[in-house]
């Protein structure tokens, strides 16, 4: 395991799960403490647990999408505490409700600072964009595992769209070894 790989750390994950029932929004949001219900706005209610720290975004059509956690055990503690919830107030909810990861978002450290010019000639314009004049991360779009990297001039990196937590850990092994073999990783 490289040095890299060992400063990966979960950001956040979003996973979504539906109770299969439509829900009244309005009665909720006067129910549930900590939530926010403003239609005009935004569609859902936002519900915030403190423990662990996420919001649970609830759909009048049941569908419940969790943000926020900082690992895959989190978001799925935040979604039984929903769950329980709502039992509380005599909602019905299905037995073990399938929760299912969307995105898990990591941050790591190369240990380098990188010649972001270098890196997107090097790379291909077909995988890359790169507009420093507009975001000082260089975007890199991945096939296998299939997720999106930011890289920035730091050494440090931003990897988004992975479903499972290795895929950070395999796409921070793919770009270390794209750099080191194009001569921009020492």
């Amino acid at each position: 395991m490289s040095v890299a790989s060992e400063s990966i750390q979960i950001e956040n994950v979003v996973a979504s799960s539906d109770i299969g029932q439509e829900l009244d929004l309005e009665t909720l949001a006067n129910d549930l403490v900590a939530s926010d219900y403003n239609p005009d706005n935004f569609p859902g209610l936002v519900y915030r647990l403190q423990e662990p720290k996420a919001a649970a975004l609830i759909f009048r059509s049941g569908k419940i999408v969790c943000t926020g956690a900082n690992s895959i055990e989190n978001v799925t503690t935040a979604l039984q505490q929903v769950f329980d919830e709502l039992c509380d107030l005599g909602i019905q909810v299905t037995d073990s409700p399938k929760i299912e990861v969307q995105n898990i978002v990591s941050s790591a450290d190369l240990g380098h600072t990188l010649n972001l010019n270098a890196i997107a000639i090097g790379l291909g314009l077909e995988k890359i964009e790169y507009e420093p004049e507009q975001f000082p991360g260089l975007v890199y779009r991945l096939d296998e595992p299939s997720v999106v990297a930011l890289l920035f001039g730091s050494g440090k990196l931003v990897i988004t769209g992975g479903k499972q937590l290795d895929d950070a850990e395999q796409a921070l092994s793919v770009i270390e070894d794209r750099l080191t073999d194009l001569g921009l990783l020492d």
